[in-house]
Formats: C-alpha cells, sequence, structure tokens
C-alpha cells in the first residue's frame, strides 16, 4: 500500500515530484500548479535558496546583496538560507531571479504548514471513507474494518474545500433541496429554475427528491462541512443541480435519463453523477448523451451496479460504455476488499471507493404500515363466478413446504387463489377472482408506494393485477386505478416483488387490492398467493440522515473528487481529471485483475498527481 506523504503541503509534494522528473535539466523546477495554490499558503517576502556546493560564503553574500535581499537565517542545512526579499519586489520576480542565477541549485517559497483540518459536523466520526479507524458504521457486512482504509481525504481538506466554482449535477431520483445540509450548496439557476434543477419526471421544474436516493448521493458530494450539523461531502461548499430522472421507485426511462443529461450539459454542469444503470442491450440514444457530454468537456461518473457480476461478461450501461470522459466506480467495504454485492470489470469498470454503511443526508422520514394478512380481517372477497368448486376462489392460508407453493424454509401467511392442498390443485378456466381491503392511515406523508411479494403461477393470456380507489370499495370496478397488470406465462416458482405508487391514496380513505382474471379455454396452473403487502411511505423534512450501501454511494465519492479537482484546477480538461482520478489512486489488491486500474481512489493523491493540464503556466502571486 502507497504510505500518504502526511507532512507535506501540497505544493512541496508537487514540487518533491516535478524535481524528480526534472533532475537532468539545467534549469531548476517551476511548479506547475502554484497558481492554484492560495497566496496564505507560504510566507510572503520570503524564499529559500540553495546555493551550489562550489559557491563560497562571500558569492553567497554578494548574489543577495545585488538584489536587496537579506539572510534571515542558514537553516543549518548546507547550502540552504532563508532570504528576506527587497521591499516592493514579488514572490514572482524573487523565484525567476534566483532560478536563472548560476549560483543557485534550487529556490521555493517558504511554505506554511498546520494541523490537518477536520470538519465539526456531529457525525463526521461516522464517515469510514473519509476517515478509517476501525468504528463500527451501520449494519452490513463488514461493518468495521482496517485503520487507513479510506480515501485520504483529510490532507486534501487542507488545501481545498471549496468547489462552489464547478456545477455538480446529480442525475438521479432529485434531490431534497431543503436539506439542512444541502440547502446552502444547491445551484442557483436563476428565475427559470428557482428549485436548483429540473424534473424530467413529471415535466417540471421541481426536481424535489420523493424516493431518497438523489439525496443520499447529493449528500456525498456536497453537504456543507463545518457547519456544527450533520455530516460532510467530499466538497464542503458545493454547487449541486438536482436533476430528477427516477421516480417515487427509483425507476427511470431512456427519455427521462437523456433529457436530464442534456439539461446538465447545456446548463453549465462539468461534473455528472449518475448512480443509476441496468442489463440489456446497448442504448444508442443514452450513449449519443454521454457523447454530447464529452463535446462539452464534461466528465460523467456511473455506478458499476449491485449484482455481483462481471460487466466485461454481462454488460451493465452506463458503465459499458467506452467515451473517454466516462468513470465507472466499483465499491468497497471498510477492509478494502471488494463489496459483496459490487460488480467489477477488467476493462468496463474503472475505479473503486467505499460504498458500504455510508451515512448521507436523506429526504425525509420513512415508514412501513405492514399487512400480516394472517386473517380475513377488513378484507372483501369476490369469485366470479360464485360457484366454488376446489381450487377457486381467493382464500387465506399459509404458504411452505406443505403447500403447492414451495417456500422453504418458512411459511408466510398469505391471501391465496388455491387455498392449502394438494399440488394438483388448480385454479379454474373463466374466473375473475378479487380481494381487496380499506386504509385510512396514510393522511400527512408525501409518498406512498406499495410494496407486495406474490408467488405467481399462471398461464398464458391470464392476468394478475393491483388497483386502489380513492373513494374505497372494490378497486377494479368504477374509479379504481389500475397500477399493476401482469400477464403472460410464469413458471412455477415464480417469485414477482415489486413497489407501484399509490400516492394517489394519500389524504383518502382508500381500498388497495388483488385481481386474478383468467381466460375461458386455457389449461390453468396452481395460481397466485399474496405473502408479503405493505404500504411504505416517506414524509419530507429537512433534518433527515441514512446509512445505506450500493456502488450508488461509491460513485459520487469519485463525483465529488472530480469536482474537487476541476475547482482546484480550474484549466482541467474531463482527460486531465479522469487521468489524476484513475492514476491518483492507490493500488488495492482487491481490485487487481478487476478494474482497469487496480486502484482505490485517493483524494490527496490525485490532488497532486503531477500531469499538468495542456496550456497551463504558474503564475504566482
Amino acid at each position: 500500500m502507497k504510505t500518504p506523504l502526511r507532512s507535506m503541503a501540497l505544493a512541496a509534494l508537487v514540487g518533491a515530484a516535478l524535481t524528480l522528473y526534472a533532475q537532468d535539466s539545467a534549469a531548476p523546477f517551476a511548479p506547475p500548479l502554484l497558481a492554484s495554490v492560495a497566496a496564505a499558503q507560504y510566507v510572503p517576502g520570503e524564499v529559500l535558496v540553495k546555493f551550489k556546493p562550489t559557491t563560497s560564503t562571500q558569492e553567497r553574500m554578494a548574489t543577495m546583496a545585488a538584489r536587496g535581499h537579506s539572510v534571515l537565517a542558514s537553516l543549518n542545512q548546507p547550502g540552504w538560507a532563508q532570504v528576506k526579499i527587497g521591499a516592493g519586489q514579488t514572490m514572482e520576480t524573487a523565484l525567476a531571479a534566483y532560478r536563472t542565477d548560476p549560483n543557485v541549485e534550487y529556490v521555493q517559497p517558504n511554505y506554511i504548514y498546520h494541523a490537518n483540518l477536520m470538519p465539526n459536523d456531529p457525525q463526521y466520526g461516522q464517515l469510514w471513507a473519509f476517515k478509517n479507524f476501525g468504528q463500527t458504521v451501520g449494519t452490513f457486512s463488514p461493518n468495521s474494518g482496517t485503520a487507513g482504509d479510506d480515501m485520504n481525504i483529510e490532507l486534501a481538506w487542507d488545501h481545498i474545500t471549496d468547489c462552489s466554482g464547478v456545477v455538480v449535477a446529480v442525475v438521479d431520483s432529485g434531490v431534497n433541496y431543503n436539506q439542512e445540509d444541502l440547502a446552502a450548496n444547491m445551484w442557483k439557476g436563476g428565475p427559470s429554475f428557482p428549485n436548483h434543477g429540473n424534473d424530467f419526471v413529471d415535466n417540471d421544474n421541481d426536481p424535489m427528491d420523493l424516493f431518497g436516493h438523489g439525496t443520499h448521493v447529493a449528500g456525498i458530494i456536497g453537504a456543507a462541512g463545518n457547519n456544527v450539523m450533520g455530516t460532510t461531502g467530499v466538497c464542503w461548499k458545493a454547487s449541486i443541480m438536482a436533476v430528477r430522472v427516477l421516480n417515487a421507485m427509483g425507476r427511470g426511462t431512456t427519455a427521462n435519463i437523456i433529457q436530464g443529461i442534456n439539461f446538465a450539459v447545456t446548463n453549465g454542469a462539468k461534473v455528472i453523477n449518475m448512480s443509476l444503470g441496468g442489463g440489456g442491450p446497448f442504448d444508442q440514444l443514452f450513449s449519443d448523451a454521454i457523447t454530447n457530454a464529452q463535446n462539452n468537456d464534461v466528465i460523467v461518473v456511473v455506478a458499476a451496479g449491485n449484482a455481483t457480476s462481471n460487466n466485461d461478461v454481462a454488460a451493465v450501461y452506463p458503465c459499458n460504455f467506452t467515451q473517454p470522459n466516462l468513470v465507472c466506480v466499483a465499491a468497497l467495504d471498510p477492509n478494502y476488499a471488494l463489496a459483496s454485492f459490487s460488480n467489477w470489470g477488467a476493462t468496463s469498470v474503472d475505479v473503486g471507493a467505499p460504498g458500504t454503511n455510508i451515512l448521507s443526508s436523506w429526504a425525509g422520514t420513512n415508514a412501513s404500515n405492514p399487512d400480516p394478512l394472517t386473517s380475513t380481517s377488513g378484507w372483501t372477497i369476490t369469485t366470479t363466478p360464485t360457484t366454488t368448486p376446489p381450487g377457486v376462489g381467493w382464500g387465506f392460508g399459509t404458504l411452505g413446504t406443505s403447500t403447492n407453493f414451495l417456500l422453504d424454509p418458512a411459511n408466510y401467511d398469505a391471501v391465496v387463489t388455491t387455498p392449502p392442498a394438494p399440488p394438483a390443485v388448480k385454479y379454474r378456466s373463466s374466473t375473475d377472482d378479487r380481494a381487496y381491503k380499506a386504509f385510512s392511515a396514510l393522511a400527512g406523508v408525501n409518498v406512498a408506494i406499495l410494496q407486495s411479494f406474490a408467488a405467481i403461477n399462471v398461464v398464458s393470456g391470464d392476468h394478475f393485477r393491483v388497483a386502489y380507489a380513492r373513494a374505497g370499495g372494490d378497486p377494479f370496478a368504477g374509479s379504481g386505478t389500475i397500477i399493476s397488470d401482469v400477464t403472460g406465462a410464469a413458471t412455477f416458482p415464480n417469485f414477482l416483488f415489486g413497489g407501484v405508487d399509490i400516492s394517489g391514496c394519500i389524504s383518502a380513505t382508500c381500498s388497495i387490492g388483488f385481481q386474478l382474471q383468467s381466460g375461458a379455454t386455457t389449461p390453468k396452473d396452481r395460481g397466485l398467493a399474496i405473502a408479503g403487502f405493505s404500504i411504505q411511505t416517506l414524509t419530507l423534512n429537512t433534518t433527515t440522515y441514512n446509512t445505506i450501501s450500493g456502488t450508488s454511494m461509491a460513485t459520487p465519492e469519485v463525483a465529488g473528487l472530480a469536482a474537487m479537482l476541476r475547482a482546484f484546477n480550474p484549466q482541467y480538461t474531463f482527460a486531465d481529471t479522469v487521468n489524476a482520478i484513475k492514476n491518483g489512486g492507490r493500488s488495492v489488491p482487491a481490485l487487481a485483475g478487476k478494474t482497469t486500474t487496480g486502484k482505490a481512489v485517493d483524494v490527496m493523491s490525485s490532488l497532486a498527481f503531477i500531469n499538468p493540464p495542456t496550456g497551463l503556466t504558474a503564475a504566482v502571486q
């Protein structure tokens, strides 16, 4: 493992590295990044000069006197002197004069060092990604790790915490722009975008997060640091553009996403974070949007995926797009092993970053209103036709190893279309079986999602539907709204877990129901069982934080670094930024052969990485 140079200021680290590369040159080095280092990092009016060993004391004194300079101290180091420059002379003039002097071997400013900067945010100690000392965080295993396995960010904060000059677009489920740690760091979009971004799900200019994910991502990038509340992001000050492309269940389309990317590019974002993805065929329109970002000098940071699979074998997009402005990120645990869920890819995934048990801002308070399905209480059951031979109609029972729905090893209370019976029992033709129940406990929330777990075994052409009715009663009749319709053959055992948005039920006494409708002639199979059923709600607030895991969390660690690099080096192109991220990382055994670099991101090393952008010149102040 590479040992961080903890005693060096950034400019000194840069200087040492350039000296190594330029050691055969007759001209002393000129730090190419010095223009980006604040003047407060060196003592005004002083330089440190190293004279060549062949130069006498008299020659040294004459050299300084000719410039109106005087010796402050000899420093007890052979050849070196601390020199006071003349009144009215600039640092740049003094350095330039000594660099061309044949008696001088080396000259530099007198740099200022100080204790490592740490934020005063009360939950900072839980951010193992920034400072890993083996602390226990969260519940995802492992939830404690190895001291020092972190992003090496505290040294970088000695040099830059303000990334607000670079707009970072969070293309996600939106952002709760009122959250206490984010409100001050949101993009100021002007009168056309008063809510700091745009919403391509509901097609308006209010990208409020109704899922939570985007707010969490935004906090990792730029939760306000050193403000005595909550957590901190990679950047303590930021300009976060909220671009909503995922709905209240975290789902979005190509059309949503490419509009979001193009909006970010058009409105000045230079870093885009997309903690999203999916398998499937190559998506040309999506790829074209990444290329548009590239053509506008925008870096795009994306997630590798959470399927514990090799992206080189089964492509995941946008990770597997090949544009040079795209960086794909795997997740590491606190021992810097590849997270148990993380995808990888020796040619498709670029770097790793912390991605388990990551604490960050959240959109609001989540709650669950479970229905245990233990009895007929509150349920209305209807069957058409009304006769009930064996295997017909909804009922109540327990699914487990003793039934025709094999849910081993546990038993589950359930609403079933074929109550416990021998495996040969099947649902009948020409049936319309419904089960629904009224709820009235959703008032005051902002989002309501119906989560259900179904064991399904139906033939092609038959339907399994979910619906709600704001006025109560049968949701499959009258003014009810169908929110899910699954049709087609489902081979036993087929387990369907999913969510549907029932926010239309907020502030109303709704009924929610399930329906099995079958055709007239096709032979039937075992039917349906609803083995899990709950209503998940989100109530927006400004003070909630959450600890979750995923490559979605690793990605904004890198997007935040990209913003920091571009803020620190305003001349950096996307190529310079990508190069510093990849080559400034540190090698990690768990990523060898798993990513294109074999490296985990290292913030300080990337900040000090020596690859000056084309055309950059030193301008010492």
